[in-house]
């Protein structure tokens, strides 16, 4: 049911944001976010984008610290994608352990 307009705003948001926590996790060593999914509502006023967080041990602290920066990271993709877009989404961020669930599939297939 989604649009054009709404998937092609949904990749930009992910590939800006991919960017930004690439710039981001490089300060710090062995931590790695991945934005695996955006879905943007009907209005293009809220964006959920969902989060691979590598190691998964770390992704309850590295959410916390993403929800508190939030603001921070809103601002950086507008300048981003400020002239491409109206206005720049809300971000919530969830995180995404589709990769813990399907580890733990392939662990109990080989047991």
């Amino acid at each position: 049911m989604n649009s054009t307009r709404i998937q092609k705003i949904e990749r930009l948001i992910q590939k800006d944001l991919s960017e930004i926590f690439l710039l981001q996790t490089k300060q710090m060593p062995g931590v790695m976010v991945s934005v695996t999914n955006v879905r943007m509502s009907p209005d293009l006023s809220v964006a959920r984008t969902y989060l691979s967080i590598f190691p998964s041990e770390k992704g309850k602290e590295l959410m916390e610290n993403i929800n508190h920066n939030k603001k921070s990271i809103r601002f950086e993709l507008g300048v981003r994608i400020g002239k491409q877009v109206r206005r720049i989404p809300e971000l919530a961020f969830f995180l995404d352990d589709s990769i813990d669930y399907l580890e733990n599939i392939d662990h109990l297939l080989n047991s």
